[in-house]
C-alpha cells in the first residue's frame, strides 16, 4: 500500500496537468460544439449537431478539408523519402557526418514563424532567390505565395524543408541499429548490390522507425498553421486555407466559437482514426527484432 501510495503522490502533479490543461479543455471544446455560444457571451443554447451540418455545408470548410489533404500527401511522402535518402547519404559519408546532421537538424529546432518570414523573402515574385534562381536557368517563374495553383504547393514544400532533418535523424538512429552480421549474410546470398542490399536488409529493418516517422510527420502536416497565418492567411481565394487555420478563423476573428469547437472536433477525429488505420495497417508490415 506504501508502494502505491509514493507511486500515486510521484504521478500526481502530471496527472493534475494533463487533466487541467488537456482533458477539462477537450471536454469543453466537445460540449462547447453542440452550442451556439459565442466568444465573450454570457449564455449559451444546445443546438445539437447544427454546427456540424453547417460545417460539411459550408464551401470554405469543404475547400480547407480538401487543402488539408492534399498538403498532408505532399509533406508526408516527401518527408519521408528525403529524409531516409540523406540519413543514407550521410551514414555512408566517410568525414564531416556530424557537420551535415546539424545543418539538416537545425530547421527543425528553428521557429517556424521566424523562418516562414526567411521564406516570404525567398519566395518573393521579383527579387527572392528562388525567382532569381530559376531565371538565371531559364526556367519559369511564378508568384509563389500569390498564386491560387502554386500557395499550397509552396506551404507544403516549405513544410518538408522543416522536418526533414526530423526524420534524418530518426533513420539515421534506425541505420545504426541495424546488426552488420546481417549485411555480411546478405553477401553471402548473392546480395552484393547495394539496392539488393537496401531492399533485402535495410528497408525492412527500418520498418519500425518508419512507422514512427510517418505516423509522427502526418501529425505535424495535420497541424499546419504557422506558415499559413504567416504567408498567405489562407489565401489567395481560400486556396491555401487549412483545418487549423479555419478553426482559428471561426473562433477568434470570427468569434463563432460553437462552430469554430465543431471544427476543433472534426478535425481531432479525423486525426486519430487516421493515425490509428495508419498504425494498424502499418504494423502488420514492420518486422520487429
Amino acid at each position: 500500500m506504501g508502494d502505491r501510495a509514493l507511486a500515486f503522490g510521484l504521478a500526481a502533479p502530471a496527472l493534475v496537468l494533463l487533466i487541467l490543461l488537456f482533458f477539462l479543455p477537450a471536454v469543453a471544446v466537445f460540449v462547447i460544439a453542440f452550442t451556439d455560444w459565442q466568444f465573450g457571451a454570457l449564455s449559451l443554447h444546445f443546438v445539437g449537431l447544427a454546427n456540424f451540418t453547417e460545417a460539411f455545408s459550408d464551401p470554405d470548410f469543404r475547400t480547407s478539408l480538401l487543402n488539408t489533404i492534399v498538403y498532408v500527401l505532399i509533406v508526408l511522402p516527401g518527408t519521408v523519402l528525403s529524409g531516409l535518402t540523406l540519413a543514407l547519404l550521410i551514414e555512408g559519408a566517410r568525414r564531416l557526418r556530424s557537420f551535415y546532421r546539424a545543418i539538416h537538424f537545425l530547421p527543425f529546432m528553428a521557429t517556424l514563424s521566424a523562418m516562414a518570414v526567411v521564406w516570404e523573402a525567398l519566395l518573393h515574385p521579383t527579387i527572392g532567390l528562388v525567382n532569381q534562381t530559376l531565371s538565371a536557368l531559364g526556367l519559369p517563374t511564378a508568384n509563389w505565395l500569390a498564386n491560387p495553383k502554386t500557395a499550397l504547393t509552396a506551404l507544403a514544400l516549405i513544410a518538408v524543408w522543416q522536418n526533414l532533418g526530423y526524420a534524418m535523424v530518426l533513420f539515421m538512429a534506425g541505420l545504426k541499429a541495424i546488426p552488420r552480421d546481417l549485411y555480411d549474410a546478405a553477401d553471402v546470398d548473392g546480395a552484393d548490390c547495394w539496392i539488393d542490399r537496401l531492399r533485402t536488409v535495410t528497408l525492412p529493418m527500418l520498418g519500425p522507425v518508419t512507422m514512427f516517422v510517418i505516423i509522427a510527420v502526418a501529425l505535424r502536416a495535420f497541424e499546419a498553421f504557422d506558415t499559413v497565418e504567416v504567408l498567405t492567411k489562407g489565401g489567395p481565394g481560400h486556396a491555401s486555407d487549412v483545418l487549423l487555420y479555419t478553426l482559428y478563423r471561426e473562433s477568434f476573428e470570427y468569434l463563432r466559437t460553437g462552430h469554430g469547437a465543431a471544427v476543433a472536433v472534426i478535425f481531432l477525429l479525423i486525426v486519430i482514426t487516421l493515425t490509428l488505420l495508419q498504425a494498424r495497417f502499418m504494423d502488420a508490415r514492420v518486422h520487429y527484432q
